[in-house]
């Protein structure tokens, strides 16, 4: 049986050593859209007193989608920057003022600027070497176009004659 994410050993192996990629294994049960879909009827399975154990969701055909979420340039690399080396050098101001108390606020604005100044430093540098070649922010998702529900034969019909019937009290809902 496979499960999803995890590494799973055997007592025959030697301890430590990692278990190859394999394909899951099970007979298709359901088959839906989306992956919160494909969840809720694993959750409808655990519901009841099926061997969750033997279910498995496999994602058909992914696809990486990157979605744009603005523009780059010169003035967005060095605020981001100086935002972010603005938090880290104040919690390290913060740290290094719990250890000696009596140094008052100077850890903390010594961290602050040296924070601001080191990532607006490593953050042009960044982007120059980059040569402004790519002018965007986007974020990346690994989708499916479809995702199917499977299950260890000896459960496969158990598994179906269930997830009809959350299909059909579905359908009545809505």
């Amino acid at each position: 049986m496979t499960q999803a994410f995890t590494q799973q050993t055997t007592f025959s192996e030697p301890q430590g050593r990692a278990q190859l990629p394999t394909l899951p294994s099970g007979w298709p049960i359901g088959s839906y859209e989306s992956y919160s879909e494909a969840q809720r009827a694993v959750d409808h399975l655990a519901g009841t007193d099926f061997p969750i154990t033997d279910v498995t969701i496999v994602g058909v055909e992914p696809i990486l989608v990157e979605r744009i979420a603005g523009r780059m340039g010169w003035s967005k690399v060095l605020t981001s920057s100086a935002l972010s080396g603005a938090m880290f050098g104040v919690f390290l101001g913060l740290v290094l003022s719990l250890l000696n108390p009596g140094a008052g606020l100077v850890p903390i604005i010594v961290g602050l600027v040296g924070g601001i100044g080191f990532n607006l430093l490593f953050g042009a540098l960044g982007y120059a070497s980059s040569k402004n070649k790519r002018g965007f922010i986007s974020q990346s998702q690994l989708v499916a176009r479809r995702y199917d529900v499977l299950a260890q034969p000896r459960n496969a019909e158990k598994g179906r004659a269930l997830l009809a019937d959350l299909a059909a009290r579905s359908a009545f809902t809505h």
